[in-house]
């Protein structure tokens, strides 16, 4: 917090360790506290974001070379991924928009429906808050010695000049974040316009409008909030040599742990995905089966009809997303999808033994590779390449009136692993709807256990959700997908030629 101090009750001192009484006050005034990290001497303050951007620098390639004066200064950080430090800047604003709520409810006053929708429209979480920025002062003796402190009774103030740069070292996607939050959020109040670059909001209504009078007063009220209550806490060590300063940001950056993908699900309430999975299909009771940790995949004599948590998420990033992963989900894409999404895991809880105990020894739609394959089916269907609401409806009705047969003995799930008299007995006409073999591509399902009588699916499941996507594409009459019939096109065209030459060479070998 920057602070005026009064000269005449005060203790200057350029060591921290004896606090002696010399110096002047040139610099702007910071309150610290004097940390001891592994013995290490640091200065820990807050400060209110635009006093940061201000008084920080990066020391990455770019920045070093695009300002003269810091051309001899050592490279110690990564270079910058402006998509990471985009996906700060809108959880920044999530949170701005939290505090004016939080703000207007503390002061019993009502909370514009504006303001709700933006926090709909952006997202929301049970609480926001991002961690300390480490930095390093550099033009300073180890251990602070060559700084001016001062000490009025139980406060310890530091005086830091324009030469006084904190470098970053572990945040410099913070820093650049909060940079674009204040060009946002200045286009939308000094321009009344929603800038082009960066993006980090676009209505819901339309895309290409301008902001309304109700959402300037909004985010006006987040640029002060902005500007005055949201500080950053700062962790400066002092006078770290260049190898010092390089080595705490590999430490910073590679000795923490990842948490586990489980328990990251289980606890994030602020990706969209998680919060449908909490609260529609957990809260609301849609989902019929356990949502845990571990389902013990490999024992299916202990299968108690769960699902996987990790599961349930890929699945639904298919369904909503079409991608493996929910990382980058926004409301938008899921806030209108809420009533699609519900009506696919009520259709699910529709096939028999699903969600029960036992249910993988009874049905392969147990199975996530087989899952992932329907809600694949279901988005293609819905927003993808083959969007038809016809076909949706089929696709949907069937699995609910039981019309595919999800059982482990359905010999469609093994067609690729059947002889061709088989294939012509069990599944005919199949093998225009099915990827070829001259394809070359893996058609690996899995393997089906003729004793037992189940199919276990393996572990392949990018090439097994389009293998059965199509078979169940055929069973129910449905058109192929348009890549499979690119693909089937290319190789016709592919053995014709090779028919043509080997036609032309053999007329060649009868002349010669």
């Amino acid at each position: 917090m920057i602070t005026d101090i009064a000269d005449s009750a005060a203790t200057v001192t350029n060591s921290l360790d004896s606090l002696i009484d010399a110096g002047d006050h040139t610099g702007r005034p910071f309150n610290v506290l004097v940390g001891s990290n592994m013995g290490n001497r640091t200065l820990i303050f807050s400060v209110p974001m635009a006093t940061f951007y201000e008084i920080s620098e990066v020391a990455n390639k770019q920045n070093l070379s695009a300002v003269p004066a810091y051309n001899d200064q050592p490279v110690a950080q990564r270079r910058l991924d402006e998509g990471h430090a985009k996906k700060l800047a809108i959880f920044i604003l999530k949170g701005l928009l939290d505090t004016a709520r939080r703000s207007l409810e503390k002061s019993g006053h009502p909370v514009p429906a504006t303001l709700q929708r933006l926090q709909r429209e952006i997202g929301s979480q049970p609480y926001i808050s991002m961690q300390p920025v480490t930095a390093n002062i550099r033009n300073c003796k180890f251990g602070g010695d060559g700084l001016r402190f001062e000490k009025n009774g139980g406060v310890i103030t530091v005086y830091l000049s324009d030469k006084h740069v904190l470098w970053i070292i572990d945040g410099q996607h913070r820093r650049y974040a909060m940079d674009m939050v204040f060009e946002f959020l200045k286009s939308v109040v000094n321009n009344n316009r929603y800038p082009r670059k960066p993006v980090l909001y676009v209505p819901a209504d339309d895309p290409r409008r301008e902001p309304t009078a109700d959402e300037a007063k909004v985010w006006a009220t987040a640029f002060e909030i902005a500007r005055s209550d949201c500080s950053i806490v700062v962790e400066a060590h002092l006078g770290l040599d260049i190898d010092q300063e390089r080595q705490l940001f590999h430490d910073l950056n590679n000795l923490g742990k990842t948490v586990e993908g489980g328990l990251a699900y289980e606890f994030d309430n602020s990706n969209p995905v998680n919060r449908f999975i909490k609260e529609r299909l957990i809260g609301d009771g849609i989902l019929t089966a356990t949502v845990v940790d571990s389902d013990n995949a490999g024992d299916w004599a202990k299968d108690e009809g769960v699902i996987a948590r990790k599961d349930l998420v890929a699945i639904n990033a298919l369904l909503f997303l079409n991608k493996t992963t929910i990382n980058g989900a926004t409301p938008a894409d899921i806030n209108a999808k809420e009533e699609y999404g519900t009506r696919f895991w009520e259709a699910i809880a529709q096939i028999p033994n699903w969600g029960v105990a036992g249910a993988k020894k009874n049905t392969v739609a147990a199975q996530p590779a087989v899952l992932k394959s329907i809600a694949k089916l279901v988005y293609d269907f819905s927003y993808g390449r083959d969007q038809d609401s016809e076909h949706l409806e089929r696709l949907v009705a069937a699995i609910e009136d039981g019309d595919i047969d999800f059982s482990h003995v359905n010999p469609m799930w093994r067609y690729f692993e059947m002889s061709q008299d088989e294939k012509d007995s069990f599944c005919p006409g199949m093998a225009d709807a099915v990827t070829p073999e001259e394809a070359g591509i893996n058609l690996d399902l899995g393997n089906y256990d003729a004793t037992s009588g189940l199919m276990r699916f393996g572990p392949k499941h990018n090439d097994i959700i389009r293998h059965v996507g199509d078979m169940i594409r055929f069973k129910l009459g449905l058109p192929k997908r348009k890549a499979l019939a690119k693909l089937q096109e290319d190789l016709a065209m592919r053995k014709l030629l090779e028919e043509v030459m080997e036609s032309e060479a053999s007329t060649l070998d009868e002349v010669s």
